[in-house]
């Protein structure tokens, strides 16, 4: 095995775990979901994630592997998908990495170490009792002092990077930006190919984002959310941040209407799409696929064939 891996990125609802399967089955692969919602358990049906009629027998990894009372990082993410990436290498086979999390896929085949620091560490804890008692306007001209070129990308109501800037500095000394300007210049973990699906109608693409959510809501996803909660986990959980799960829980909640839900959750897709496209074009490695009104799974194969073998994957 070469060590490169297939990579399938896009929007949501584009097909990707669809061209995942099918390139898995052609190049003897197994599948790596990169999905910042998929690897929680129970929640299946809102997140899209691949039913085992859908797998086809292919082997899938990094799916239901959290609790959803857990909150996942990236950096956690990695730790955990690295291994399984390196495991399916080393037993012959070509790792398929498929998903929508555009972080978690660059981190992951970037494969080398976050900054210093975390939630719950020392200097998260004092600057966030900091931001607690002052604001954040103290903590921006601290920011200003040691890492003016980050403290000028940030917005002041960008609490979160701020914070994440100053907690890089004081625990090592150097900016965030120094810290990450020395990441990109060492080669990836994993060699890749990567291969993008998208619309070349975006209106196509919202009718389909629009009738998938239908389909999940026909499939109970408000049973699932109902599910969750009836487990006792709190609104506040991460994976009751995700589309779908936030708003269904207003509804059981008695917040809001299901079809008015249902609205929200196609708009919140559709704008969710519109960021991961944005999120990717800035990747020039990406060969693009476009979808007319319908997609054509045996035409996209053929494509991806052409790139892999071109690419040195036979």
């Amino acid at each position: 095995m070469d060590g490169k891996v297939i990579c399938v990125v896009g929007p949501t609802a584009c097909g990707k775990t669809r061209l995942g399967v099918l390139l898995a089955q052609k190049y003897n692969g197994e599948v790596v979901s990169c999905d910042s919602m998929q690897i929680y358990r129970g929640m299946t049906i809102g997140t899209a994630a691949a039913t085992p009629a859908e797998m086809e027998g292919v082997p899938h990894h990094m799916l239901a592997v959290a609790d959803p009372a857990e909150n996942w990082s990236a950096a956690r993410y990695v730790s955990a998908a690295t291994p399984v990436v390196e495991g399916i290498l080393a037993r012959g086979r070509r790792p398929v990495l498929v998903g929508g999390t555009g972080l978690w896929l660059d981190t992951l085949l970037r494969g080398h170490g976050f900054a210093p620091g975390m939630a719950g560490g020392t200097v998260r804890t004092e600057l966030e009792t900091q931001l607690a008692k002052n604001g954040i306007g103290l903590l921006l001209e601290e920011l200003r002092r040691v890492d003016p070129a980050s403290a000028e990308k940030l917005h002041p109501a960008d609490e979160k990077r701020i914070l994440r800037a100053l907690e890089v500095f004081r625990e090592t000394g150097k900016t965030i930006s120094a810290h990450d300007a020395a990441e990109r210049a060492l080669p990836p973990r994993f060699a890749s190919v990567k291969i993008g699906l998208r619309f070349a109608d975006r209106k196509d693409m919202r009718a389909l984002i629009d009738r998938r959510v239908d389909d999940m809501v026909a499939s109970g996803l408000l049973d699932e959310v109902r599910s969750l909660l009836n487990r006792g986990l709190p609104r506040s959980a991460t994976a009751l941040q995700a589309i779908g799960y936030k708003e269904f829980a207003g509804v059981l909640e008695g917040e809001k209407t299901e079809a008015e839900a249902v609205e929200e959750v196609k708009l919140r897709s559709r704008q969710y799409a519109k960021r991961q496209l944005t999120w990717l074009r800035r990747d020039a490695n990406i060969h693009w696929i476009e979808w007319e009104k319908t997609r054509d799974f045996v035409q996209a194969v053929q494509i991806s064939t052409e790139i892999l073998s071109a690419e040195g994957l036979f």
